[in-house]
């Protein structure tokens, strides 16, 4: 599948490595430059989001993807939520309207499932790490890979490799690797790897490092407050890792690093990162790709139109889901057509999109078989590797009073405490169900909005239980930052032991940061599971009963808590 350089075919290079693959001047590639207008040339630069759910033919969004892509004003589509038949369905009739092979691609970072029904789904990128097994992180690329292609995606905007250093970060935490630059630098190179050797270009984001910040770029601009020492030191570490090993795309973020640039500037907007640092010192030879340009971090009173433009000029090569795909194809045109964009410009990443495309043999077949789905895609084989994966990630950081097993009296009462931070929150529901499986259990959930009345219901339940497991999903949490939970809801839980009767456990259970599980000591029993999937369930339903014992490692620093 792989096309690359003659001295990758002699074993220099892996033929799946950017170095490999962007040295490609193959025919298909050179002519089918040559023989495009400018205005086809801005076209293979975009790629528009579109639902993976096939509504028919009259639907308005697969009418609109379907005339951008036969006049040429997109080159590629990135898959939302969906179903794997229709995302297929969807890939295979795009490909076939549009002159160019699309590049069709995701953001898949715990599997095809995270966009996909039918699919495998796996655990966060954190809890990889705390299984600690390269070859295993490998092995769920493997699939991720094959699930993939079967239905018509080509790239992964995946791994992760920003270090989580700040545990206040509401956007990365479990995403990432976690905060030790050898555990992610193993982890992403047998991601890559597993991804590259299958057929799908992994995407290693969010450069220049987007794990030290505390706001959300999809709401607002995070600043990266290091200095070049500090970013050299740390934050670039697993970039240049990823480029050295032959990572195939880049995804720039959507963040301010001003004692980088000297200005507010968006990275993903800044010439000075993206073609200066990322391109001409990183060495980097792929693809550059914008984070999501519908994100409120670029949006201070710029068209989106003048966004695409400053994003062509730093020197990306694909403007990633703008909200209106043919407002920023015709604002760039027009750029173009007044001297502000040189045609020279579009040809370097013109050419590198088509050296991806010739490399994933889309000159030869674009289009997939779909009667192999339910043998390629979410295969019981598949489902082993995604449950032995949670499995072996659940990490025990304290149990000081040998809680686990947890031992009941046979009709022992069991409460189940679900602790949000917002209201409309849905984690720890699915894990409750599979409680109700094996226990006689009483479910609370408790969010800010909980009335005094329900907090006493809560708390009659807890003094008559044989035992407690409080869950809760949230995702950031610092004792620097304002917390989220009420005073209600932090007393509460803080008064658990105390509430409950004399020797009955009390466990605390995260399926979001692990850093949640330091803000409240007074609980003896924590374990951090990452992530809710019924995987996840069906292996935490086995340390309860004692069939399985946690042996994840942590993989972000908690004070008193060993790596």
């Amino acid at each position: 599948m792989a096309n690359g350089v003659d001295s990758a075919e002699k074993g220099r290079l892996k033929p799946y490595s950017a170095q490999a693959v962007f040295s490609n001047r193959d025919p298909w590639i050179e002519r089918t430059l040559r023989n495009m207008t400018i205005r086809e040339k801005v076209g293979q630069m975009i790629v528009a989001k579109v639902d993976a759910r096939y509504n028919g033919d009259g639907d308005p969004q697969y009418l609109l993807i379907s005339r951008l892509a036969s006049e040429g004003k997109i080159g590629g589509i990135m898959f939302l939520k969906g179903d794997i038949q229709s995302a297929g369905t969807l890939a295979n009739h795009f490909q076939k309207v549009s002159k160019v092979p699309l590049l069709v691609s995701a953001d898949m970072e715990k599997g095809v499932a995270m966009r996909l029904d039918g699919a495998t789904q796996f655990s966060p990128a954190m809890a990889l790490s705390a299984a600690g097994d390269p070859a295993l992180a490998r092995r769920m690329a493997e699939i991720v890979a094959v699930e993939a292609r079967a239905v018509g995606i080509h790239q992964n905007y995946a791994p992760t490799v920003d270090l989580n250093s700040n545990p206040a970060n509401p956007v990365i935490n479990t995403r990432s690797f976690g905060d030790r630059i050898p555990l992610v630098n193993a982890m992403s190179a047998a991601v890559i790897d597993g991804l590259q050797s299958n057929g799908v270009a992994a995407t290693v984001k969010h450069f220049p490092g987007h794990g030290d910040v505390t706001v959300d770029s999809h709401l607002a601009l995070p600043v990266l407050e290091g200095d070049r020492r500090r970013l050299e030191n740390y934050e670039l570490k697993p970039f240049r890792a990823a480029i050295s090993q032959g990572v195939l795309s880049v995804m720039v973020g959507h963040l301010a690093v001003p004692k980088l640039t000297g200005t507010m500037e968006p990275a993903s907007l800044s010439r000075a990162i993206v073609t200066s640092l990322l391109r001409d010192e990183l060495g980097f030879k792929g693809l550059i790709v914008t984070d999501a340009l519908n994100m409120k971090a670029l949006h201070n009173g710029q068209t989106d139109g003048d966004i695409a433009i400053r994003a062509v000029h730093a020197g990306n090569d694909i403007l990633l889901y703008p909200e209106e795909p043919e407002v920023i194809f015709e604002a760039v045109c027009a750029a173009v057509e007044r001297g502000d964009i040189l045609e020279s410009r579009l040809d370097h990443s013109v050419r590198r999109i088509l050296q991806m495309k010739r490399w994933l043999g889309l000159d030869r077949q674009k289009l997939v078989d779909l009667s192999r789905l339910k043998e390629l895609v979410g295969t019981p084989a598949n489902e082993r590797v995604a449950k032995k994966i949670a499995a072996e990630s659940l990490t025990l950081l304290r149990d000081r009073n040998r809680n686990l097993p947890l031992r009941l009296p046979k009709k022992g009462a069991l409460v189940n405490i679900i602790l949000n931070d917002r209201t409309g929150q849905k984690v720890g529901g699915d894990f409750a169900d599979s409680l109700r499986t094996r226990y006689n259990v009483t479910t609370f959930r408790l969010t800010p909005a909980s009335k005094p009345e329900f907090f006493r219901k809560a708390s009659q339940a807890v003094s008559g239980a044989a035992a407690v497991i409080l869950t809760t999903g949230i995702q950031a949490w610092s004792r620097s930052m304002p917390p989220k939970l009420s005073e209600e809801q932090r007393d509460f839980v803080r008064s658990l032991p105390s509430m409950t009767k004399a020797g009955a456990p009390v466990l605390f259970i995260s399926f979001g940061t692990p850093y949640i599980l330091d803000a409240f000591p007074e609980i003896g029993s924590a374990l951090c599971a990452y992530s809710e999937n019924d995987q996840t369930a069906s292996a935490l339903l086995e340390v309860l009963n004692g069939q399985l014992a946690p042996k994840g490692r942590l993989p972000v620093s908690i004070d008193g808590v060993a790596p």
